[in-house]
């Protein structure tokens, strides 16, 4: 596991660099969210079905299948939005942030999600690597909370292209269905998938003491959404572009677990 978590890091550094240079030539830094998605889906393949990993099973053949439909999913969307929209409103707030010093800075924003994939690759490789032959009932237990969550995150993108697809006041805020619930209901499904990997690994019996490892995965993942990339940078670019609408947006849904609006918030 230690090998193949090098390896995707130095894949990943690679991946990442190029992604910059992407960056730089097309002026769109939603690019950046296309390399990662695919390369950390294919490091994480990589990783379970290697020679030096382990003969191949049932599970790491149910581990690798997760990994590679969580990949091209949300892979396939993300670059199809770059190349067709705008650039997201993240990457446009940070030009601005940044000015000249743009370039060295998102080089930087870059290569620093390299580590995050190889966490990521050592936490799909613990439980692909679980001993055990066949597969179990939370094997399949984890595999449904993958799909369930790659579905949920598939919905949420969907309701967000729909609307913003169709006609709306330039402060119009998204506030329907999944969004009703969570300002980022994107982000929560895409947190979820991630649980999917210490179900499968843990064993409470303390026969597979590397499926601990696992947990790395949820908390880097909840660490980036939550606090670093995720919801703070876009936050704060929704409230410049929408303004009193966005504020009570927020007063008014949750920022990430999804629970009922609360009730006597004006629109």
């Amino acid at each position: 596991m230690i090998l193949a978590t090098t390896l995707a890091f130095g894949l990943m550094t690679l991946v990442m660099g190029l992604a910059w240079v992407c960056v730089l030539r097309t002026g769109n830094g939603g690019w950046t969210d296309v390399f990662w998605t695919f390369g950390t889906g294919a490091c994480g393949v990589l990783a379970v079905l290697t020679p030096w990993s382990g003969a191949p099973d049932a599970r790491r053949g149910l581990v690798a299948a997760l990994v590679a439909i969580w990949s091209l999913r949300l892979g396939a969307y993300v670059a199809l939005r770059v190349a067709r929209g705008a650039e997201d409103v993240r990457y446009q707030t940070l030009k601005s942030q940044w000015g000249e010093r743009f370039k060295p800075r998102m080089l930087a924003l870059a290569l620093v999600q390299a580590p995050v994939s190889a966490l990521l690759c050592l936490s799909i490789t613990s439980a692909a690597a679980r001993p055990g032959p066949g597969l179990r009932a939370v094997d399949l237990f984890g595999g449904a909370i993958a799909l369930f969550a790659i579905g949920g995150e598939a919905l949420a993108d969907e309701q967000m292209r729909r609307f913003k697809a169709g006609w709306h006041a330039p402060d119009a805020v998204m506030d329907r269905g999944l969004w009703g619930w969570s300002r980022h209901p994107n982000y929560f499904f895409e947190w979820v998938g991630w649980l999917a990997y210490p179900v499968i690994a843990i064993d409470l019996s303390g026969g597979w003491s590397a499926g601990w490892l696992s947990l790395l995965a949820p908390l880097a993942m909840g660490l980036v959404l939550t606090r670093l990339t995720g919801v703070p940078p876009l936050e704060q670019a929704m409230l410049a572009a929408k303004g009193e609408a966005y504020a009570r947006y927020q007063a008014r849904v949750s920022a990430f677990f999804p629970r009922p609006p609360r009730r006597g918030t004006p629109r």
